[in-house]
C-alpha cells in the first residue's frame, strides 16, 4: 500500500489513470442503478397495461367464463406467467382455497382498480372492471413471475454497462499512454545526446501545457551553452596570451646555453629548457581542446592514409630516438573531417603510443573497413592501463594512476572531442586482451548512407 500511495504522488499519468478509472466507475455504478430499476419499473408497468389489455379486450368481445372441473393446462402454458381472468363472484363459490384451479378465491372485496391480493398464500396482481352488465371481474397474475420477468428484463439492460465498461478503461488507459508518449520520447532522446549538444528541445509534438516547463528548460540550455561557452573562450584566450611569454622564455634559455657557465649552471638551463618545452606543449594542447569544444562540426572529407603518413613523418625522429618500428596497415578510406582535425586527432595517439613504448617496441595504425563502419586501431605493447581508468583517461588531466612520461592529459580528450564532433566513437583497451598487455585506441567512423 505504502508503494502505490509513493507512486500515486510521484506519477502524474498514474494518478491521471486512476482518478479517470475512479470516476468512470462512480458515473458507470449510478448509470448501472438508475438502468437497473428503471427497466424493472417499466417491465412491471408494461405487465400492468397487459392486465388493462386484457380487460379491455373482454369488455370490447363481450367474452363468456368456462371454467374447467379439472386442473388442465394447454399446449405451452406457463401456469406461473399466465393471466387469469374470471368473475369474482365465481370466486366465493369455490372449495379449494389456492390457486391449483380456477376460479381462483379471490375476495369480493377487492376494489376496483389495480391491487395486490393474496391468493392461497400466493399474491397476485389484481385489476377489478366492472363490465356493461355490471358484473364485476377480476383480471390476475401471479406476482411472483412479474417481479421474475422484470429482474430478467433488468438485468438484461445493464448488459451494455458491464461490456462497455472494461473496455472504456482500457481506452483510457491507452489514450493517457499515448498522450505522454511525446514526453517519453523527449526524455529518450535527452538520454541519447551528447554532452556537449545543447540545442534546444522541439516544442511542436507536445501538448499546451506541456510546452512552458520545455521552453523554460530551453532557456536554462541557453545560459548554460553561453556559460560554458564563455569559459572555453576563456580557456582559449587565456592559452594563446600564454605562448607569447613562453616561446620569450624559450628563446632566452637557449641564449644563456652559449654563454660561458659552470656544469651545474648549464645543467639547470636545460632542465629550465624541458620545463618550458613542457609549458609550451601544455598550452598548445589547451589551445587544441578549447578549438575542438568550440569549433563547429564543418563538412569535409579527408584520407585516412595520408593523414596518417603526414603524421608519421613529423614523428619519425621521436620513434626513431626510442628505436620503434612504427607502421600504417590496411587500405585507405574518406573520413568526413577535416584535414587539420584529424592530423590533431593521430598525431595525439601516435605521441601517446610513442611515449608508452618500452625501447624498441612496436606502434601500429590499423585501418579496416567495411559494409558499416570505417575504423583506425591505434596500439602499442606498452603495459597498458587498467580497466578501472578507461573511462576517466577521457577527462582533461588525468594521466592515470601508473602514468609516465610527459604528457599533459589533454591528449585522449582533445581526440574524443574531435571525433564525436565528426560523428564517431572512441574505445580504448589492452592491445592483448589475454595477457592485458599494451595500450589501443579504436576510432570508428559509421559509413555514410547514399
Amino acid at each position: 500500500m505504502d508503494g502505490l500511495k509513493t507512486r500515486l504522488r510521484q506519477s502524474l499519468q498514474l494518478r491521471l489513470s486512476v482518478a479517470l478509472s475512479v470516476a468512470i466507475l462512480l458515473v458507470a455504478t449510478v448509470s448501472g442503478a438508475f438502468s437497473y430499476f428503471s427497466a424493472y419499473d417499466e417491465t412491471l408497468e408494461l405487465q400492468d397495461n397487459s392486465l388493462h389489455q386484457v380487460a379491455a379486450l373482454y369488455m370490447r368481445q363481450g367474452l363468456a367464463f368456462r371454467y374447467p372441473g379439472t386442473a388442465h393446462a394447454a399446449d405451452a402454458d406457463d401456469e406461473e406467467t399466465r393471466i387469469v381472468i374470471q368473475y369474482l363472484a365465481d370466486g366465493q363459490s369455490v372449495s379449494h382455497a389456492d390457486d391449483s384451479q380456477l376460479p381462483l378465491p379471490i375476495p369480493g372485496s377487492v376494489a376496483d382498480g389495480l391491487s395486490t391480493v393474496v391468493v392461497g398464500n400466493e399474491p397476485f396482481r389484481v385489476l377489478v372492471r366492472t363490465d356493461a352488465s355490471g358484473k364485476r371481474f377480476a383480471v390476475a397474475q401471479e406476482i411472483h413471475s412479474r417481479n421474475r420477468d422484470a429482474r430478467n428484463s433488468a438485468w438484461r439492460a445493464l448488459m451494455p454497462f458491464a461490456i462497455l465498461f472494461p473496455i472504456l478503461l482500457l481506452v483510457v488507459a491507452n489514450l493517457i499512454r499515448e498522450l505522454f508518449r511525446p514526453v517519453s520520447t523527449l526524455a529518450a532522446m535527452l538520454d541519447t545526446r551528447d554532452d556537449q549538444d545543447l540545442r534546444p528541445l522541439d516544442v511542436h509534438p507536445l501538448a499546451t501545457e506541456i510546452r512552458p516547463f520545455v521552453q523554460a528548460i530551453n532557456r536554462l540550455l541557453g545560459r548554460v551553452s553561453r556559460t560554458l561557452e564563455g569559459q572555453k573562450r576563456f580557456v582559449a584566450d587565456a592559452a594563446h596570451e600564454l605562448r607569447t611569454p613562453l616561446t620569450a622564455l624559450s628563446l632566452q634559455a637557449e641564449g644563456l646555453e652559449q654563454e660561458a657557465m659552470s656544469a651545474r649552471a648549464q645543467l639547470q638551463v636545460a632542465k629550465l629548457r624541458r620545463g618550458i618545452g613542457r609549458s609550451r606543449k601544455l598550452i598548445e594542447q589547451l589551445l587544441a581542446l578549447a578549438n575542438a569544444q568550440l569549433a563547429e562540426a564543418a563538412p569535409g572529407s579527408v584520407s585516412l592514409h595520408e593523414t596518417c603518413r603526414l603524421v608519421l613523418e613529423d614523428l619519425m625522429p621521436l620513434a626513431e630516438q626510442k628505436q620503434l618500428d612504427i607502421g600504417l596497415e590496411g587500405d585507405d578510406a574518406q573520413l568526413p573531417m577535416q584535414e587539420v582535425e584529424l592530423r590533431t586527432v593521430i598525431k595525439n595517439l601516435v605521441e601517446n603510443a610513442i611515449r608508452h613504448a618500452p625501447e624498441g617496441g612496436h606502434v601500429e595504425l590499423q585501418v579496416e573497413q567495411n559494409a558499416e563502419w570505417i575504423v583506425l586501431n591505434v596500439h602499442d605493447d606498452g603495459p597498458g592501463v587498467p580497466p578501472q581508468d578507461w573511462e576517466r583517461v577521457f577527462d582533461p588531466f588525468y594521466r592515470g594512476s601508473e602514468h609516465v612520461g610527459e604528457g599533459s592529459g589533454l591528449g585522449l580528450s582533445i581526440v574524443r572531442t574531435m571525433v564525436q564532433r565528426a560523428g564517431g566513437e572512441v574505445t580504448v583497451g589492452y592491445t592483448d586482451e589475454a595477457r592485458q598487455l599494451g595500450w589501443r585506441v579504436c576510432l570508428r567512423w559509421r559509413m555514410a548512407v547514399d
